[in-house]
């Protein structure tokens, strides 16, 4: 199985690297793997291979109290498999070792592949029990593979050996890899360590289920519930309608409630024009997870940090943000923080020079105040209105939910790749609103399935993800089965579904990371599509998102719902000149939180956190923005990325991954040969299809003939000197 993904496991319920899911299938020549250990057998939909295309997950006969005994047979059948590959009395050789690793723990694969899929998309009271329970379980089980003593000396002998084994360049960053990872997770301990190494794993797993929990029922509990329609002016008709739906829905007729999503800021924020219905609504995101009642995260978050940095120490470093970062691309915190240096400074001159435009707004708009964090979004969009004339009620109607993606995102993957789609409906899903489509290469064959569930729900995690149901490898003679997973509002029922150009962006940005998951073409599942480090796996993704302002591909799809106009170019040009305004607050509430991030990881062993607020304040003062006035896209308690979706000492990524995107991106438009098939199929074999099979930094030179720059960045940010801004 992916390790990899069996560590996340462990102390994660969503990542963008899903737990995959394998069929079983032998390694030829010298690296055949061999049969592991005879298990009992098991029942239910998960103990065998689906019958389904692509060993999609047959989810018509899949019930939720399937999930927990598949999942525990299933950590049984690989313990046994674990232990015969351990105990093995023939030398070690990458076929009976390494590769036998690689197919191991099928039926846990497949449980958890359809588990924590539907867990963040579409849970309910029984799988969030279920997940209480076999959080600790599996990393437990994690631990009884990584700090097996017998298991690593076979690893260990072939990586000492490695200059003698004749391996393939695959091969050899398998072994590499694998090493490494076992290392990192304590293989070198004494059993003494190990011990307590385990209790520290089951502890955070515990939890981080915990705190993912709370955050979900506290996003949900948080809504904002509002009296009368008055308060609600400013947002559409549809908009009211749909919040008191959900009032009904809730038992409250009469009233009309506003839910949250998971950041700190919310879109209504941009429109409503009660200022004490603003507030309210900020208040309810910022204080969600930290009002004293059963859903506070203050406590948990605390323990995590004072644990991680116990875990770490034990592990011979000096800090968690060390220890996490052994396997990115920016090797440790102190570069990581140099990189978002470089932007504070612009950054903060961008937000008081924006702060300055706002303040200006609202005395022109006969107030007498000073903008706070929840007249920003409000007197932004004022300004973005008068200064580029620029309003989203004007846009959305050009951008219709399906014609985006079909005709947009999967147009762009067809003009640069080669790809088709063809909606199915035989293929069984776990929401009605979930769509699928087979995705076929360039040559007319099947590439694999895609899964398409684009709205909010109140059981559905915030965000937007990727993940898989299936991954790629030609050793486990498998596909990839991919989901793409966003929060937009759904219009009601007869109503168009428009979207916001930000919504637009998303798609594009999910479906880069589907591509690379795609377009995955390795031997071996570890290191396959996107099992690779979290400040590389945003690149596809965010370098993806540039295909959506394209004027080839934006006129493509960008046509308005009710006459078929395409949008016109005077649209298109303030759209673009609009990306970089207000850009002090959408970049500098990114950096914030990335910061924020780093300064909980910084944390040393014994160091104590009482009152986790005081710490998250004192972090945010040493920082040099304005956060007064541009809060953190997340404030800790529910900062979901670093506490329970793997991303600790690693939400810079975005930025590092924005700035490699930017870059290369530039090159392609410059050097690489534009909107061509052949700079697409270049960047396809130099970047997606490659996987983790080499150094980031090397496959990145491999592809622009340099290290990355951060001009491009600097410049679509709008925080350059010739800005204009």
């Amino acid at each position: 199985m992916s390790f990899r993904n069996l560590l996340l496991t462990a102390t994660s319920a969503i990542s963008i690297a899903s737990v995959p899911t394998m069929s079983l299938a032998a390694e030829k020549g010298e690296a055949e793997a061999e049969a592991p250990a005879a298990t009992a057998p098991s029942s239910g939909p998960f103990a065998h291979v689906s019958p389904l295309p692509f060993q999609a997950p047959d989810f018509a006969h899949i019930t939720d109290a399937d999930y927990q005994p598949a999942i525990e047979a299933g950590m049984a059948a690989q313990q046994a498999e674990i232990a015969a590959i351990a105990a093995n009395p023939e030398p070690p050789t990458f076929g009976n070792t390494l590769a036998a690793l690689e197919w191991s723990g099928q039926e846990l694969n497949r449980a958890l592949a359809a588990f924590y899929a539907v867990v963040g998309a579409n849970t309910n009271d029984t799988l969030d029990a279920v997940e209480k329970a076999v959080s600790p379980k599996l990393a437990a089980h994690a631990d009884e593979i990584y700090l097996n003593s017998l298991l690593f000396a076979r690893v260990k002998a072939l990586y000492d050996g490695r200059d003698n084994l004749s391996l393939s360049a695959e091969q050899a960053r398998l072994l590499e890899v694998t090493y490494d990872r076992f290392v990192n997770a304590g293989a070198q301990l004494g059993d003494a360590d190990k011990a307590t190494l385990k209790s520290l794993n089951e502890q955070l797993s515990t939890l981080g289920t915990e705190f993912s929990q709370k955050l979900t029922q506290a996003t949900k509990d948080a809504a904002l519930v509002v009296d009368a329609r008055e308060e609600l002016d400013g947002l559409s008709d549809a908009e009211i309608e749909a919040a008191a739906k959900e009032a009904t829905e809730r038992g409250l007729e009469g009233k009309y409630v506003l839910n949250l999503i998971n950041t700190t800021q919310q879109p209504q924020l941009a429109s409503l024009t009660n200022r004490e219905t603003r507030r309210r609504l900020y208040e309810a995101s910022v204080t969600r997870t930290s009002r004293g009642d059963d859903n506070d995260t203050r406590a948990i978050i605390a323990q995590m940090a004072e644990l991680r940095a116990e875990k770490a120490a034990l592990l011979g470093y000096p800090d968690y943000a060390s220890y996490a970062m052994y396997d990115r691309m920016v090797k440790n915190p102190a570069d990581a923080l140099d990189f978002m240096a470089r932007l504070v400074t612009p950054l903060a001159d961008k937000q008081l020079a924006e702060a300055g435009e706002l303040d200006a707004a609202i005395m022109a708009d006969g107030g007498d105040f000073s903008v706070r964090p929840w007249d920003w979004d409000y007197y932004a969009e004022k300004v973005r209105k008068a200064k580029y004339d620029l309003d989203e009620a004007k846009v959305k109607p050009y951008f219709e939910l399906t014609r985006v993606l079909e005709d947009g995102v999967f147009h762009a993957a067809n003009m640069m790749y080669g790809l088709t789609f063809e909606r199915r409906t035989d293929i069984p899903v776990y929401q009605p609103d979930v769509t699928t489509y087979t995705v076929y290469d360039k040559d007319g064959s099947e590439l694999g399935l895609f899964y398409f569930d684009p709205f909010a729900r109140p059981n559905k995690q915030g965000g937007a993800w990727m993940g898989n149901f299936v991954e790629q490898s030609r050793l486990l003679g498998t596909k990839p089965v991919i989901y793409n997973v966003l929060n937009i509002s759904k219009a009601a029922a007869g109503e168009p579904q428009l979207v916001s150009w930000d919504n637009v962006v998303t798609l594009f940005h999910e479906f880069g990371h589907a591509l690379h998951g795609l377009f995955a073409d390795q031997d071996y599942l570890s290191v396959s599509g996107t099992n690779t480090a979290r400040d590389f796996v945003e690149f596809p993704s965010q370098f993806n998102e540039n295909f959506a302002s394209q004027p080839a591909i934006l006129s493509h799809y960008a046509k308005h719902y009710q006459t078929g106009e395409t949008i016109p170019d005077a649209l298109v040009e303030k759209i673009d000149r609009a990306s970089k305004f207000n850009q002090g607050y959408a970049l500098g509430e990114v950096v914030a939180a990335a910061l924020l991030d780093m300064k909980w990881h910084a944390l040393k062993a014994g160091q104590k956190v009482p009152d986790a607020d005081a710490f998250e304040k004192a972090a945010l003062d040493s920082l040099a923005l304005r956060v007064d006035l541009v809060p953190p896209r997340y404030y800790s308690p529910y900062f979901r990325h670093i506490w329970d979706h793997g991303y600790a000492a690693g939400y810079y990524s975005y930025l590092w991954t924005e700035m490699i995107a930017h870059d290369a991106f530039a090159y392609m438009m410059n050097q690489g040969g534009g909107l061509t098939r052949e700079a697409g199929d270049t960047f396809r074999a130099k970047i997606l299809s490659r996987g983790n099979t080499m150094d980031y930094a090397e496959m990145y030179r491999a592809y622009a003939g340099r290290d990355p720059q951060i001009d491009a960045m600097v410049e679509a940010r709008g925080l350059g000197p010739d800005s204009g801004e």
